[in-house]
């Protein structure tokens, strides 16, 4: 696993849960080479001292080096995290009552403690899911945040959305398509 040691005195915003770890608060990254460039890998975050600050998903190529996952020691970064973030995230937003041209938002990224993702219910047809997977953690967790969407909405249509300037800046390549079920319509309005 990549452990992240944080510079002297740059500890500050994780201690206050920031969940953005810049290049330029990074002291030093141990790890095997391979998990060094390995986009979305977990990784262990300490302060100078050698203490437990977070659990972070790992973006070699961004300048926000990792974004925070779990500030608590105790929480597996694994698929059950996931499906509990998600079914937070829509206990605050459901029922899906999004109405035809007027999406809905599901997730919201940092506010739910999904970095990086945002998703969004489209009301035309059986329905459709729009997804950013806007960083590296959670783009290599895609499978398991697709499915558990799935279970949890009950909307078979799931498409990537990409923004690909910030796919870019995140060292990532683009990704729109279909993820699960049917193709949208090309008139799909209000993917942002």
């Amino acid at each position: 696993m990549l452990i992240i040691t944080i510079k002297q005195g740059k500890e500050k915003s994780l201690l206050d849960k920031d969940p953005w770890i810049y290049l330029s608060a990074i002291e030093r990254v141990d790890g095997k080479f391979h998990e060094k460039m390995k986009f979305g890998a977990t990784c262990l975050v300490r302060s100078s001292k050698g203490e437990f600050l977070a659990r972070a998903g790992w973006s070699p190529k961004s300048q926000i080096r990792a974004r925070v996952w779990s500030f608590d020691e105790s929480e597996a970064v694994d698929h059950a995290m996931f499906k509990r973030r998600i079914q937070a995230a829509l206990a605050k937003r459901v029922p899906l009552n999004a109405k035809p041209g007027k999406p809905q938002r599901l997730i919201n990224a940092e506010e739910d403690h999904l970095p990086g993702l945002v998703v969004e219910y489209h009301a035309i047809q059986n329905g459709f899911l729009a997804c950013q997977f806007q960083a590296a953690g959670v783009d290599a967790w895609k499978v398991a945040i697709v499915k558990a969407l799935i279970a949890e909405t009950g909307c078979p249509n799931v498409y990537e959305h990409t923004d690909y300037l910030m796919r870019k800046a995140e060292g990532l390549s683009g990704g729109a398509g279909v993820l699960a079920g049917d193709e949208p319509p090309a008139d799909l309005s209000g993917i942002r």
